[in-house]
């Protein structure tokens, strides 16, 4: 039986709910539970009267998919207790796995600068999950806790690497490799061995660059090795660091001897490149790619003695196969016949078709203009100038073939004359277009593995095109003055990275086929909602989630994220 009943204490009166039942036949108190004062009772009582939606007093939202996604691959893989092991805790902060672990998130999900990290950790569900303070995480704190050495980066790499290849079994004998740059606003008085003036894949020949080298498996471009280089050196300088890196850790990450297949691209085509691969106890097999000056005698082969490649991915393409030396050595050869390679580049060639003869009419017209009178000011042209413009303009490839022109003094006045050959574009499309030549010292493979292989080398690319992507896992900008600041940065990025597509290779064996731009931006919207109602000096809370879309509530239940952080 229920009933309210009041109690007298220190001359109040309280109110208690109270329930009784008989025990062996005497009623006993079986439940009491505290109501409150009288006051308090008609406050919560006029309270329950109103509509619910003036109850309310706040809400408050928080990051909770894309970040809880990646909290929760990297849990599973220890990502903070192998850093932990190998960098150890200073006396204050956090560990420096969680520090490191913090900055992947926050690439693959919304980059922002070290000085922004923590206001960023503050509107995620992380301080709750983790039990650190924002505060943790401002620039200095980061900083302090994370400049560590080249070595230790090494050992941090191979440690996480050898856990993702033992808990995913990943397949380490195809390898494909690659580098590229990225431009920094270092200072140019800042001393640094990383940031050099160089060649810069993005034309900011204004800026130091900084050059990363990486390595990648075949089939979801999960990343293996990667070092932060200086970007005065040259990609084909570059590459036998790579492989000697490779070759002298392979086997103690792995704790295999198999054989390797590196895979690379025609810029690091070298003799002693090849040498390295070729030497030693553990040598590395290789599939790459021929300039057309190393192979024109194959370019004029005739594309009836070519063999039809017999894989669904490679139809209507042929190729032909020959033995021959290349960097001192016998390889097996093989160029391939591409026809939607040829009609692209055939779009490429009319392009520039177009515009170069536009150029060179503008330039006739302006040269005409000047021989009337109609144009006396400025610099007055020579055959050398003009001739120098002309060049100019033909400086796209195949242009200067397809081009004849001549300059030369008429009567006092510099003219330009100019005409395109379709028999000069028609024997350049018989010859070069829709060709690739490829080289390896695999001899047992057949046509179509070493074409597959070859092409595999666009894992690497999209790689590098994600970590240039300034909305999930960008590398730039990269404000950060030391050597040592450079490369924790990139380990981070790369870290990132990986975590995002072993993510991807998981959703792929569960039949979820999606790309990592479009896993985060999907997995964003699931966010973590505390609304808070009542009285402000004591509120109640709900917790609660906003629904993602049908695809991101699936990979939500897949790993069963708002069940194990809620």
């Amino acid at each position: 039986m229920a009933s309210i009943i009041k109690k007298k204490i220190k001359n109040q009166i309280y109110y208690y709910y109270a329930e009784s039942k008989r025990v062996n036949g005497k009623p006993k108190l079986v439940n009491q539970k505290y109501l409150g004062t009288a006051e308090k009772l008609l406050e919560k009582i006029l309270l329950a009267e109103k509509p619910f939606e003036e109850r309310v007093l706040y809400s408050d939202e928080a990051d909770f998919g894309s970040v809880m996604l990646l909290y929760d691959i990297a849990d599973r893989l220890g990502i903070k207790e192998i850093i932990g092991r190998i960098i150890p805790k200073r006396e204050q902060g956090a560990p420096v796995g969680s520090y490191i672990l913090t900055a992947a998130i926050n690439r693959a999900v919304n980059p922002a600068a070290k000085s922004g990290l923590s206001e960023w950790y503050a509107n995620t569900c992380l301080p709750v999950v983790s039990g650190l303070a924002p505060t943790t995480f401002t620039a200095q704190n980061f900083w302090n806790n994370t400049c560590f050495s080249q070595a230790e980066v090494d050992r941090a790499e191979d440690a996480i690497l050898r856990r993702v290849v033992e808990t995913y079994q990943i397949d380490m004998t195809h390898i494909i490799y690659d580098a590229t740059n990225f431009f920094t606003y270092i200072d140019t008085k800042q001393d640094s061995q990383l940031s050099k003036r160089g060649h810069c894949k993005h034309k900011r020949n204004d800026l130091r660059i900084v050059g990363l080298s990486l390595m990648v498996e075949s089939e979801f471009a999960i990343p293996l090795l990667h070092e932060a280089y200086p970007g005065n050196r040259g990609d084909a300088k570059e590459f036998p660091i790579m492989m000697e890196k490779l070759k002298n850790r392979y086997e103690a990450i792995t704790g295999k001897t198999a054989d390797v297949t590196v895979v690379f691209d025609r810029g690091n085509n070298s003799g002693q490149n090849i040498d390295l691969l070729e030497s030693g106890d553990f040598k590395l097999h290789y599939v790459g790619g021929l300039k057309r000056s190393e192979a024109k005698d194959l370019y004029m082969i005739d594309l009836s003695e070519y063999a039809p490649l017999c894989s669904p991915s490679l139809e209507k393409q042929s190729a032909y196969r020959k033995e021959m030396e290349v960097y001192g050595r016998k390889a097996t050869v093989v160029i391939v016949y591409n026809p939607e390679l040829e009609k692209g580049q055939m779009q490429g060639i009319l392009f520039n078709m177009e515009r170069a003869e536009a150029k060179l009419l503008e330039l006739q017209q302006k040269l005409t203009r000047r021989a009337s009178g109609e144009v006396t000011k400025g610099k007055k042209p020579t055959v050398e100038s003009v001739t120098t413009a002309v060049e100019k303009i033909l400086k796209s490839e195949y242009m200067r073939d397809i081009f004849a022109y001549i300059v030369e003094e008429r009567e006092g006045n510099i003219c330009l004359d100019f005409a395109s050959s379709d028999s000069e574009l028609e024997r350049i499309r018989r010859d070069y277009l829709g060709k690739t030549v490829l080289f390896t010292d695999q001899d047992d493979f057949t046509n179509e593995q070493i074409v597959l292989a070859y092409r595999s080398a666009w894992h690497v690319e999209s790689a590098f095109k994600q970590m240039k992507n300034p909305k999930h896992l960008a590398v730039r900008p990269i404000f950060h003055w030391t050597d040592e600041k450079i490369r924790v940065h990139i380990f981070i990025c790369v870290l990132a990275y990986r975590l995002c597509c072993l993510l991807i290779k998981e959703l792929s064996e569960a039949g979820i086929h999606i790309t990592i731009n479009r896993l985060m931006e999907e997995m964003s919207h699931i966010k973590r909602v505390h609304t808070f109602f009542g009285d402000m000096r004591k509120p109640q809370k709900i917790a609660s989630f906003t629904r993602g879309s049908d695809l991101a509530e699936k990979v939500e239940q897949l790993y069963s994220l708002k069940k194990k952080y809620s």
